[in-house]
């Protein structure tokens, strides 16, 4: 079968849920997606249980189908290398790590982009690339408790709680998803 984005090549470099979510459905659309993942692995394939059959966590099996991963230790000027290599023959860049983290391994998007034109960026971040909060960890939670969300569920005379979903990270996900999509477009 072929799907809307068969051909299309995304380097994946994130991790957790939200930039996962986004490569997924990017994958579910027929791009092929490399999984850049670190040698310990992404951190959700040991959050569980509940674990599947072969091991895995479910909640890393939910957020990376369509995928092939590498594990690749970036501070490794060899597996450094190999990561500028898929990058260069990929349409799609998506990393979700705190602002410079990139810049910081020598992948810095800009020279990136010099070297690839036809490249489109998609930074995922918490709180943006500047600012007094930008360097902050951006958990669902910490976006939920912010922004007042939590004051919207629970028990109608409770404390604050938690959605069951993490709501902000798959929407941020599906909102890059679709900035990703306008931009191949």
């Amino acid at each position: 079968m072929n799907l809307p984005l068969s051909g299309v090549r995304v380097a994946d470099f994130t991790r957790v849920l939200t930039g996962p979510y986004c490569t997924q459905t990017l994958g579910d659309l027929g791009a092929d997606v490399l999984k850049i993942e670190p040698p310990s692995g992404d951190d959700t394939r040991q959050w569980g249980p509940p674990f599947g059959a072969d091991g895995q966590a479910t909640y890393f099996q939910s957020c990376n189908r369509n995928k092939k991963s590498v594990a690749l230790d970036l501070k490794n000027p060899s597996n450094l290398e190999i990561a500028k290599r898929v990058i260069a023959k990929s349409d799609v860049l998506v990393e979700n790590f705190r602002p410079g983290t990139l810049e910081k391994l020598g992948l810095d998007p800009v020279i990136l982009r010099l070297e690839s034109p036809r490249l489109i960026v998609c930074r995922i971040t918490g709180f943006g690339s500047h600012g007094a909060l930008a360097y902050w960890a951006g958990y669902d939670v910490i976006a939920q408790g912010m922004s007042g969300f939590m004051s919207y569920t629970g028990a109608a005379n409770g404390e604050p709680m938690k959605a069951g979903v993490a709501v902000a990270d798959i929407f941020a996900g599906a909102l890059a998803c679709q900035g990703i999509l306008a931009a191949l477009f």
